[in-house]
């Protein structure tokens, strides 16, 4: 399994109270998948410098690390592609921690 960092914005325009329901659902959805959550990163809201669609001038930023295969990855961009509440999303591989792989040389 590969380390996975997911950059999710998302689209809570007028319900910022829900931002923790989203996150949950998110992190539900990985797991569903077949992927294992560590952490997720409540960000800020942020204007978008470049605006593809005047009803969306802004974003809530998040970011979720996982374990998992690459399928599960190609399953997680269809899903949340479909999501209203996720506006965009990006998935990369993570790196290890520094402090884990120090501990995995010894």
């Amino acid at each position: 399994m590969k380390r996975y960092e997911g950059l999710f914005i998302l689209n809570i325009a007028g319900k910022e109270e829900g931002i923790k329901d989203v996150l949950d659902k998110i992190s539900a959805e990985i797991t569903a998948t077949g992927g294992k959550v560590e952490t997720v990163q409540k960000m800020d809201k942020k204007a978008f410098s470049r605006i593809a669609d005047k009803k969306f001038t802004s974003g809530f930023y998040a970011n979720v690390i996982f374990n998992g295969t690459p399928s599960v990855v190609a399953q997680l961009q269809s899903k949340f592609a479909l999501n209203e509440d996720v506006f965009r999303t990006l998935f990369t591989e993570s790196p290890e921690p520094k402090a884990a792989t120090a501990a995995a040389a010894k």
